[in-house]
C-alpha cells in the first residue's frame, strides 16, 4: 500500500551549540524567517489551510529549517476533532510511520562504527532465536541490503497491526512468526521493505543487548534533545495525552482510524514525535551532528544503491531525489490516519517537514506533503531553465515499442492478500508513433494520471513539461526518479490485469445471473409440478446439483460485493489491511467456500450430461456455470484471494 499502506519517521536532533533553538521550536510563535526565505510563512499559511479544507484533513504542522536554525514551526487545524484542541508544533505528537526507519538506520550505523555490526555480513551471524531461510545459497541477506530495500523479501503486512497498543507482542517473535518468502536474490532489485527494516531493528537489539526503543532513546533521542519522541509501544501517558487523533473523511465529518500499532516499531508502527523534535532531527542531519556519530548523517544520505545510475538512487533509508536540479534527500511515512514527509536539501542547508493527522479524500494526504515541499523549493530555488522535457533529435535509441506494456511494482506481494491491489492498479506504458511514450499510473500526483515522455538517451526518457525521468534496462525493468524505493517489472500479456478483469467480469456476470435466476426457475418448476398431478420429481442428484450451483453463485455474489464495497474507499482499505479486520478477513473465507462448492459443481457436470438431467439448454447453462467457476477461481488464486493452506504463487 505506498501504503502506499504504511510508512513514517521519527528522528533526532539539536545539540549543545543549539540549545537556544529548542525553546524557539516549542514557542507558540516561531522566530521570523531568515532573509534567505522571505515570505515563507505567507506561502505556507496560504497552501496548508487550502489543503485541509479541500481534502478534508483535520490538522497539520509544518517545520522549516534553514541556515542552522528553525525559521518556521507552525500548526494548522485541530489535533482532536471532538475537543477542538489545536495542533501545536511544540507539543502535539504525531505517529511517525516510516520516518522511524531513519532512527533504525542511524542506530545500525552507530553499532557498525562500534564494531558490533558489519554491513556486509550475513544477518544470520547475529540471529539466535530464528534464522533467515537460505533461499538463495551463497547469496545471504546483509544489513547493506536491509538499509537499501534490496534484501528480496516479499511484502506482507496484512494483520500486522493492533488497535490497542497493549496487544502488541515482542519484535523478535513477530519476525520469526511472520518471516516472508524471499522472492528474489538480494541486491538485484529495489523494493520497499518493512520486514527488512524491522529485522534491522532486531539486529540493533542483538548487537547492543538493549530493547530497540531503549537503545534509540539513549543514543539518538536524548543526545539531540528529542524529549517528546518515543519508539516504545505502548507510549508513556504524557505522550498519549498530547497525541493527535487519526482520522479519515466519513459522511459530513470524520471517523477515527485504528491500526497504528504493531511489533515492528523499527519500521514506524507505533513511534511518535512532535514536529518540533522533527525539526531538531533535520538540523542534526544538515550539520552532520557528531552526537549521532562521526560522519554518520552523510553516510545515511549519500547514494548506496541505484537500480539504474541514470535516475536517483537509495541512500540508507533516505531516497535521493531532485527538484529544479537541486539534490533532495527524501523520506515519507504513513500509517492509517497520519502522514509525514521530510525533505532535506543538504547543499542549501534547508529542511522541510510536513505532517497531517488525516488521510484526506482518496488517501491524498501524502501527496499534499510532497506538493508543499515542491512549492517551497520552487519558490526559493527555482529552475534555471524551462527547456527540460524538450525532445532532442537522435537522443533516443530507435524503436520504443519494446517498452510498451503493463508493469508491476517490485513491492507487490506475491504471497498475501495485498496482491489484489495490483489487479486494480498497474502502471502502463504506451509507445507513440513519434518515438515518445505515454504512461498512466506512475505519477504520485492523484490528479495527474497520464504523463508524456520524450527520449533523452538510450532507454532514458524525460517528462514533457515536468522534471521526472524514467529509464528502462534490458531486462524489462522500469526505474523512475519519482520513487527510487521501488522498481517496476514488465508483465507478460497473460499476467496483466486487463484479461484477468475481463475473465472476472464475465464469470461474475454468469454467477450473479445464476444467483437471481435459479430460484425463479425452481419456483416455476414447482408450480408446474403442482399443476400436473402425479408429475415425477427430478432425480435427487439433479436437485442437489442445482442447489450446489445456487450456493456457489450466492457465495461468489456476496464475495464480489464485499470486495467492491471494501475497495471503494482506499482509506478504509489501509486500515482494514493493517488490522486484517473481520470485514476483510471474511472475504478469503467466503471465496474459499465458493471455490469448494464450485469444485462440486464442476464434478456434477459429468453426471448431468451422462444421465441426461434437465434438457439440453439446462445442461449447457450448468456447464457454463462450471466453466465460469474455473475462470473465476483461477484468477482468485492468482491474486491470493483464497484462504488456502498452501501457496498458489
Amino acid at each position: 500500500m505506498k501504503t502506499r499502506l504504511t510508512r513514517i519517521l521519527a528522528t533526532a536532533l539539536a545539540g549543545a551549540v543549539l540549545l537556544a533553538s529548542g525553546p524557539a521550536l516549542a514557542a507558540a510563535e516561531p522566530p521570523p524567517p531568515r532573509a534567505g526565505l522571505p515570505g515563507l510563512a505567507e506561502l505556507v499559511d496560504r497552501v496548508v489551510p487550502e489543503q485541509l479544507a479541500r481534502d478534508r484533513i483535520p490538522g497539520a504542522a509544518v517545520v522549516v529549517v534553514s541556515g542552522g536554525r528553525t525559521v518556521l514551526a507552525k500548526g494548522y487545524g485541530v489535533a482532536d476533532v471532538t475537543t477542538g484542541r489545536p495542533v501545536d508544533p511544540g507539543t502535539t505528537g504525531f505517529f511517525t510511520g516510516s520516518l522511524a526507519k531513519l532512527f533504525t538506520a542511524t542506530a545500525v550505523l552507530q553499532l557498525v562504527d562500534d564494531g558490533r555490526l558489519d554491513l556486509r555480513a550475513d544477518v544470520n551471524r547475529y540471529l539466535t532465536s530464528f534464522k533467515i531461510k537460505d533461499s538463495y545459497p551463497g547469496r545471504p541477506v546483509t544489513l547493506e541490503h536491509l538499509l537499501t530495500y534490496t534484501a528480496g523479501f516479499d511484502d506482507d503486512i496484512v494483520g500486522l497491526a493492533e488497535a490497542d497498543p497493549e496487544d502488541v507482542g515482542p519484535l523478535a517473535r513477530s519476525l520469526a512468526d511472520r518471516q516472508p518468502r524471499r522472492v528474489r536474490p538480494p541486491g538485484t532489485r529495489v523494493a520497499y521493505d518493512n520486514y527488512g527494516m524491522a529485522l534491522a531493528g532486531h539486529l540493533v537489539e542483538a548487537a547492543s543487548g538493549q530493547p530497540f526503543a531503549q537503545y534509540v532513546e539513549q543514543h539518538i533521542l536524548k543526545p539531540l534533545g528529542m524529549n517528546a519522541t518515543s519508539m516504545a509501544v505502548p507510549h508513556a501517558a504524557a505522550l498519549n495525552a498530547d497525541l493527535a487523533g487519526a482520522y479519515r473523511p466519513s459522511g459530513d465529518g470524520y471517523a477515527a482510524v485504528k491500526g497504528q500499532y504493531a511489533p515492528w516499531a523499527p519500521t514506524g508502527t507505533g513511534p511518535v514525535s512532535t514536529p518540533a523534535d522533527m525539526g531538531r532531527f533535520m538540523l542534526a542531519q544538515l550539520r552532520d551532528d557528531s552526537r549521532l556519530g562521526r560522519d554518520l548523517t552523510r553516510r545515511l544520505q549519500e547514494p548506496h544503491y541505484a537500480q539504474d545510475p541514470r535516475v536517483p538512487s537509495m541512500g540508507y533509508v533516505f531516497e535521493q531525489r531532485s527538484r529544479n536540479s537541486h539534490r533532495l534527500v527524501y523520506k515519507d511515512g504513513d500509517v492509517p490516519g497520519h502522514h509525514n514527509v521530510m525533505a532535506l536539501l543538504p547543499e542549501k542547508n534547508i529542511g522541510v517537514y510536513v505532517v497531517y493527522n488525516g488521510d484526506g479524500v482518496g488517501t491524498v494526504a501524502n501527496w499534499d506533503g510532497q506538493s508543499l515541499v515542491d512549492r517551497i523549493v520552487d519558490r526559493y530555488l527555482p529552475a534555471e531553465s524551462t527547456t527540460a522535457g524538450t525532445a532532442r533529435a537522435g537522443a533516443g535509441d530507435g524503436d520504443v515499442t519494446r517498452y510498451a506494456g503493463t508493469y508491476r511494482s517490485t513491492r507487490t506481494s506475491r504471497t498475501s492478500l495485498m496482491k489484489v491491489s495490483s489487479l486494480f492498479a498497474a502502471p502502463t506504458v504506451r509507445a507513440n508513433a513519434d518515438g515518445t511514450l505515454t504512461t498512466t499510473g506512475l505519477s504520485p500526483d492523484p490528479v495527474r494520471t497520464a504523463q508524456h515522455w520524450v527520449p533523452a538517451g538510450p532507454g532514458l526518457f524525460q517528462e514533457r513539461d515536468g522534471q521526472a525521468r524514467i529509464v528502462f534496462d534490458g531486462e524489462g525493468t522500469l526505474s523512475s526518479s519519482m520513487n527510487p524505493s521501488e522498481a517496476l517489472e514488465k508483465l507478460a500479456w497473460y499476467d496483466t490485469p486487463m484479461p484477468h478483469m475481463i475473465m472476472l467480469g464475465l464469470s461474475t456476470l454468469v454467477f450473479v445471473s445464476a444467483f437471481l435466476l435459479l430460484p425463479i426457475s425452481a419456483s416455476v418448476r414447482l408450480l408446474r409440478r403442482r399443476s400436473r398431478a402425479g408429475a415425477p420429481r427430478q432425480p435427487t442428484g439433479a436437485r442437489v446439483a442445482r442447489l450446489l450451483a445456487w450456493i456457489t453463485a450466492a457465495l461468489v455474489t456476496v464475495f464480489v460485493t464485499g470486495i467492491a464495497t471494501t475497495m471503494s474507499d482506499p482509506n478504509v482499505v489501509m486500515e482494514l489491511t493493517a488490522l486484517n479486520a473481520p470485514r476483510l478477513a471474511a472475504l478469503p473465507v467466503l471465496a474459499t467456500a465458493g471455490f469448494l462448492s464450485a469444485v462440486l459443481v464442476t464434478a456434477a457436470t459429468v453426471p448431468a450430461w451422462v444421465k441426461g438431467w434437465w434438457g439440453r439448454p439446462g445442461r449447457l447453462c450448468y456447464t457454463a456455470l462450471a466453466l465460469a467457476g474455473v475462470a473465476f477461481f483461477k484468477i482468485a488464486m492468482t491474486y491470493n484471494l483464497l484462504a488456502l493452506p498452501f501457496p498458489t504463487n
